[in-house]
């Protein structure tokens, strides 16, 4: 069976205790401290396997825990690091977090490994606590806590091309037929519950990868059937051949069949209704050729003569290299750039409620500061250059009761806040 959803527990390793040790020796009097640090928790970490092409393993495997660092002992010893946990997905994968939906990252493209959560630091042996008045410490650093998330997984396929359609309009065949794939076929509803991946050859160019989403409905959108499942498949194609049954062997037109997939693509994401798409009129071997021109005409006539509309019999293999060819040559003026997901949820925030930072007012430059092992984290990881990440730097500010202490400190429009080499205008 073919899953492409899956929600596990992640976590990853506690640091290790430093040690409280006295070094005890044959005529040494009043050894000082020898109390090992204790050893860094695995990190836990997704990485991309090209082997994968589902998500199958965690139906049955959902708890992934990084080793606990080792607690630090006498003579110096620190404690071993706890091994990574290394999960492997496919590409493609995009991880979420469980209860927000938030995109943690984008197992895609560029992206093969990510560290998730990184482990737990190792705590100080009694070492580093030895002072000319206290020179005796029996206090050693606790290790760090790992950090534990419930995430969910979503399998979205990486094509280039993606055929959409209702259900029995022949889009199974058709991919058996122009590429490697080999789907299931046969003559009813929902025949293809899972989408299948394969690879067009043609000669005198280097080929694509086409995806045979499975058949929408009407709601497909709001989550009716599977609609959720079926539409997040077509978000990584760069191009969208629409089938549809030119012989209405199921009672349906083909313009009102292409309307409303076309509103379900809308619906749910605006991304896709924009995608170059190419109308595969199939079922055509049924009709004489003059049938076909007057049926190819009634259709352009509903949907406009500027829609390339490609009249094809899966079965035959009628028009189906003009439809390839045509499908290449739309790719090739596709936008290059990969479409991924950007990062909305951030685990490194876990423990940073910890953290402190002050907010001050800076006479001598007129400027408000912001600073504080807090303040510094987050500007480590969050890119303000994109939309996403001042989006989240401004829910930071608030959310921590930043904006409340500027507010209480009197700043007004226009004054400027400085976060270490960064400056900003404030504006409520």
């Amino acid at each position: 069976m073919f899953a492409d959803t899956a929600k596990i527990y992640v976590r990853s390793g506690n640091g290790g205790d430093g040690h409280v040790g006295f070094r005890r020796e044959l005529f040494v009097a009043a050894g000082g401290p020898n109390g090992g640090d204790g050893g860094r928790g695995g990190d836990l970490v997704f990485e991309v396997d090209e082997g994968l092409n589902t998500l199958n393993e965690f139906r049955y495997v959902r708890k992934y825990c990084a080793e606990d660092g080792q607690n630090g002992g006498n003579n110096n010893c620190s404690g071993r690091d706890g091994a990574d946990m290394v999960i492997k997905v496919p590409e493609g994968t995009v991880i979420k977090e469980a209860e927000s939906g938030k995109v943690i990252a984008d197992m895609s493209h560029e992206n093969r490994r990510t560290v998730l959560l990184r482990g737990g630091r190792g705590g100080k042996g009694n070492q580093h606590y030895a002072t000319p008045t206290m020179q005796v410490p029996k206090y050693a650093q606790p290790g760090q806590k790992g950090r534990e998330l419930e995430v969910l997984l979503e399998l979205k396929v990486i094509a280039d091309v993606g055929l959409v359609g209702f259900p029995n309009v022949g889009k199974s065949t058709l991919l058996s037929r122009v590429s490697n794939a080999k789907p299931k076929i046969a003559n009813y509803h929902f025949t293809t519950l899972n989408p299948n991946l394969g690879v067009v050859d043609l000669e005198g160019t280097d080929g694509f990868v086409i995806a045979d989403i499975p058949g929408l409905i009407e709601g497909a959108s709001e989550g009716v059937g599977l609609g959720h499942e079926f539409l997040k498949h077509v978000e990584r194609c760069k191009v969208i051949i629409h089938l549809v049954d030119g012989a209405s062997t199921e009672g349906r037109e083909p313009a009102d069949d292409i309307a409303k997939i076309n509103q379900e693509l809308e619906r749910y994401s605006e991304t896709l209704a924009k995608k170059p798409q190419i109308i595969a009129v199939n079922k055509m071997d049924i009709f004489t050729p003059e049938e076909q021109e007057i049926a190819l005409t009634l259709l352009k006539e509903e949907l406009g003569e500027d829609v390339p509309m490609f009249p094809i019999s899966a079965v035959s293999g009628q028009g189906i290299r003009e439809l390839l060819y045509a499908a290449y040559e739309l790719l090739k003026q596709a936008k290059e750039e990969p479409i991924t997901f950007e990062q909305e949820y951030f685990p490194d925030t876990l423990d940073m409620a910890e953290e402190p930072y002050t907010v001050e007012f800076d006479m001598e430059t007129s400027m408000y500061v912001v600073e504080g092992p807090r303040i510094e984290r987050m500007l480590g990881y969050t890119n303000l250059d994109s939309e996403k990440g001042f989006e989240f730097f401004q829910n930071f500010l608030k959310t921590n009761g930043i904006l409340e202490q500027l507010e209480a400190l009197g700043i007004r429009d226009g004054d400027t806040v400085r976060m270490y080499g960064l400056q900003f205008d404030y504006y409520k």
